[in-house]
């Protein structure tokens, strides 16, 4: 039987309404629409957020000094009085009372030389000056006889009752005593002198320290020659060097095209590498009249005005040269950062913490301002990092690329 083709037709919607999804299209709209909103969340919020280029500043402990600098300088300390003791005279040494750190007031042995020949010598002036007391008192005993006689033959010639003869003999007799006891007056000081010249030389068999200081080299050991110069071969010239530490200065190079910066008693402040956590108040105590001219520096000498016994000979040095003195109060070091990284919102101040990728806006408490820098009591510690000059597009927890 032919089919039957009136029953074969399609079937179409009224004009006007749309036809309906099907359930998988649904379906499909749905997971879209929520992988759009993931996509804008993320943009936004996430990883997909575009990161802005920053500038970071760290924030730092800076001594108010950095703000009234006029220039900065390096050098060494340096000991002003110092010396390399040695002896006058040659000989091996016996004792050594002292090594590398000793301190000594002026005076104080620190080494013998052997001495027993000296000692020797002593003795025997000393015995030399008895023997002369002992002639003296003889001659004057001899004067007194003389001079008895004599007066008592000067009454009898003028009575004629003795010879003129006996009376030239006793005036003579009594010329010699007189004599005799200047004579040993005269021998008394010379053994003096000889006492005295052995000893200066036995004093000079005690190596003492010239001044209060330390010894800061030891160049010889017990059982070595000493000499002066080093004469002798194989002699050691000096015994150890010493320095006077209360003398001790800051030698700077300053380069001539700066010098119009540096005057006597300018204020300074030093700094020491080996002392970081202290700076020491100076004064420029002199400008060293000649130039290098192979560096073209003039020599400039920088005195503590306070000391410290951490402080030694030819530690390096760093000056900063000061427009002004600083107060009691400038003397410590603050948490600081620069002005650019503080914004104000709501009459509150706050900065951009840089924490990994993003930023956090975390509120700060100012102290004491200087030129372009402020003084952070809480809301941030050493060595965070900040950012300088934050732009108005950037938000609590905003990604961030730092600039390198």
């Amino acid at each position: 039987m032919p089919p039957d083709l009136n029953r074969l037709r399609i079937e179409r919607p009224e004009e006007g309404q749309p036809s309906a999804p099907s359930p998988r299209t649904r379906i499909y709209l749905a997971i879209g629409g929520g992988v759009l909103l993931v996509l804008i969340g993320l943009y936004l919020w996430g990883p997909l957020q575009p990161a802005q280029e920053v500038t970071p500043v760290t924030v730092a402990k800076l001594y108010p000094a950095q703000t009234y600098t006029v220039l900065n300088a390096s050098g060494y300390v340096v000991a002003q009085r110092k010396a390399a003791v040695s002896s006058k005279s040659t000989g091996r040494l016996v004792f050594l009372g002292v090594e590398e750190g000793s301190r000594l007031k002026k005076g104080e042995v620190l080494a013998i030389l052997e001495n027993e020949d000296l000692v020797a010598s002593r003795d025997q002036a000393a015995s030399q000056i008895k023997e002369a007391q002992a002639a003296l008192a003889q001659a004057q005993a001899e004067l007194t006889d003389a001079d008895l006689q004599y007066r008592r033959y000067k009454d009898l010639v003028a009575k004629d009752l003795v010879a003129r003869q006996d009376y030239d003999t006793a005036a003579a007799r009594h010329q010699k005593a007189i004599a005799g006891v200047a004579a040993a007056q005269a021998r008394i000081k010379t053994s003096r002198a000889v006492l005295a010249n052995a000893q200066a030389s036995l004093e000079y068999s005690f190596i003492r320290s010239p001044f209060d200081g330390v010894v800061t080299i030891k160049y010889a050991e017990v059982g070595e020659v000493v000499a002066p110069f080093g004469a002798a071969t194989n002699a050691r010239a000096a015994v150890v060097t010493m320095a006077d530490l209360n003398s001790l200065m800051v030698e700077a190079d300053v380069a001539e095209a700066n010098l119009d910066r540096v005057r006597l008693g300018q204020p300074c402040e030093i700094s020491l590498d080996a002392i970081p956590d202290k700076r020491f108040p100076g004064q420029v105590h002199m400008i060293v009249p000649t130039a290098d001219r192979a560096k073209a520096t003039v020599l400039t000498k920088i005195k503590f005005l306070e000391t410290d016994d951490r402080t030694l000979p030819e530690m390096s040095a760093k000056v900063a040269f000061l427009s002004r003195p600083l107060e009691p109060a400038e003397s410590r070091p603050r948490l600081s950062v620069p002005k650019g990284a503080l914004i104000t919102r709501e009459d509150r101040t706050f900065a951009f913490l840089i924490s990994g990728p993003r930023v956090k806006l975390v509120p700060v408490t100012l102290g004491a301002t200087t030129e372009n820098l402020v003084e952070i009591t809480s809301g941030l510690k050493e060595g965070d990092k900040v950012v300088l000059n934050p732009p108005a597009s950037l938000k609590d927890g905003s990604r961030v690329k730092v600039k390198e």
